[in-house]
């Protein structure tokens, strides 16, 4: 991810509404939520959650398509990693502490149904 981009993705998410419609969608899952049932998890009117959606769309951190009538968005997990990634790329030089905790388990993975191939774990 370039810089420019990383900023306003983080310009984006400053904003306390937009990051709460980020994890939502995040929660959501790739099924994501239709904008009329995101503005009400987040308590605010569907014109005011329809600005904030166009903003995070045009940073990349959410996608929309349309199904039906309606229009579901879903997060941009991909961006969302590489934003990530651009956070932490140069933390970690000379920290090995930090570089080990983001080697470790990733939580939020697709986790196998057991160990690895010919491994104990």
């Amino acid at each position: 991810m370039e810089e420019r981009q990383a900023r306003s993705s983080f310009a984006a998410l400053s904003q306390e509404t937009r990051l709460g419609i980020v994890r939502t969608l995040v929660v959501a899952g790739p099924g994501g939520m239709a904008a009329g049932a995101i503005a009400e998890r987040m308590g605010v009117s569907p014109s005011n959650v329809s600005f904030h959606l166009k903003e995070l769309e045009r940073t990349g951190l959410i996608a929309q398509r349309r199904e039906s009538r309606s229009i579901v968005y879903s997060a941009s997990y991909e961006t969302l990693a590489d934003l990530v990634t651009f956070l932490m790329e140069d933390c970690c030089v000379g920290h090995a502490s930090v570089r080990a905790s983001l080697n470790g388990p990733k939580p939020c993975s697709v986790a196998s149904s057991g160990p690895t191939e010919g491994g104990n774990g």
